[in-house]
């Protein structure tokens, strides 16, 4: 396992420049005081429970029957939507966003821990079994470079703007697309030796 390829793609699965601007229109509902903490908390949340499917990863797998070249698949199509909609944004989370203080939803889950990062960290611990400790740093990098992008967004935001921040979240949205391509693939293709045999 590539830790450092590891840990981009979960990074830009996270798409912190992208959820800058919806992490602050929901917390902009939250008295200001409390915005910091609230985002902490929430950052938290969505680390324990990324880091419960990593660890359970493989025993949810088998429970299910799934196998892993289906869900280097499925995940890759997955992949493939979320960057589509990095590159080709939509407004419905900001639309759908909830009038009080969040509590997991939709800060947590599903901005940070997302079902493409669920399904990339199952795809980990199947994949890497033995290589659950690499895969938890893969994750801990990722997810502390995220928090540390969005704990200092307001900055960000001042300093790109509206137009830099929707060109830099396009630019992560594309080689996302790279990445989920280069599963589906993957898979198929492990998928296909798998029947041969």
């Amino acid at each position: 396992m590539n830790l450092a390829a590891t840990a981009l793609t979960l990074f830009l699965v996270f798409d912190p420049f992208g959820n800058m601007v919806i992490f602050h229109t929901i917390l902009s509902r939250v008295p200001a005081e409390k915005r910091r903490r609230v985002m902490i908390r929430e950052l938290l949340f969505a680390l324990i429970i990324l880091l419960g499917f990593l660890l359970a990863g493989s025993h949810i797998l088998s429970i299910l029957g799934v196998r892993p070249a289906t869900l280097s698949i499925s995940g890759g199509i997955l992949l493939f939507l979320i960057a589509l909609g990095m590159v080709f944004p939509a407004k419905s989370m900001l639309n759908d966003a909830a009038t009080d203080e969040p509590f997991i939803v939709p800060l947590a889950v599903p901005l940070i821990a997302g079902p493409s990062a669920i399904a990339l960290l199952l795809l980990l611990a199947n994949k890497y079994p033995d290589q659950i400790q690499n895969s938890a740093l893969a994750l801990g990098i990722a997810w502390g470079s995220a928090a540390l992008i969005l704990l200092i967004s307001p900055v960000i935001l001042k300093l790109l703007g509206s137009k830099g921040t929707h060109a830099l979240e396009r630019l992560m949205g594309l080689l996302l697309i790279l990445i989920a391509v280069q599963m589906f693939l993957d898979g198929i293709a492990s998928y296909t030796a798998n029947r041969a045999l």
